[in-house]
């Protein structure tokens, strides 16, 4: 009950997104557009995410007016701590950084999926265990070589 409830929270999340995520989203065009898989208000234990994508580790959290508060800064400290415990970098912008200077955000976003990890995924069993596939006896690959 719980994942479903945080799926739902994420679900109400994306769509009363406002207006400074709506803009980041679309600043992030490109870079999804370039294979980096972000998401929007992401459930990571029992925090969101803002913006995550998981293959680089990286979140984007964005700051508004209610987070100038003691509480506010406190409880981003924690949701930091868990997340970098999780091995996310997470990038934070203030509202009025992402309307005001959408290119120097995005420089900063590209610079850091510069310097994220490559995560590979692990080679996959020959033949997969999935099945499917078939192997090509010795003449059949030399053929293949050789085309």
């Amino acid at each position: 009950m719980g994942v479903l409830v945080s799926i739902e929270r994420a679900r109400s999340l994306r769509k009363s997104a406002t207006p400074p995520e709506q803009a980041m989203w679309r600043l992030l065009y490109p870079l999804r557009q370039a294979g980096h898989n972000f998401r929007r208000q992401v459930p990571l234990g029992r925090y969101y995410a803002d913006f995550a994508d998981h293959g680089s580790k990286l979140v984007i959290e964005l700051d508004g007016d209610t987070h100038g508060t003691e509480a506010a800064i406190a409880y981003d400290a924690l949701r930091g701590k868990f997340m970098d415990a999780e091995g996310y970098r997470v990038l934070r912008f203030t509202n009025t950084e992402v309307m005001g200077n959408p290119e120097g955000v995005y420089v900063v976003i590209a610079a850091a999926l510069e310097q994220a990890p490559a995560l590979v995924a692990p080679p996959t069993p020959d033949p997969s265990p999935r099945g499917g596939g078939r192997r090509l006896d010795s003449a059949q690959s030399e053929d293949r070589k050789n085309s």
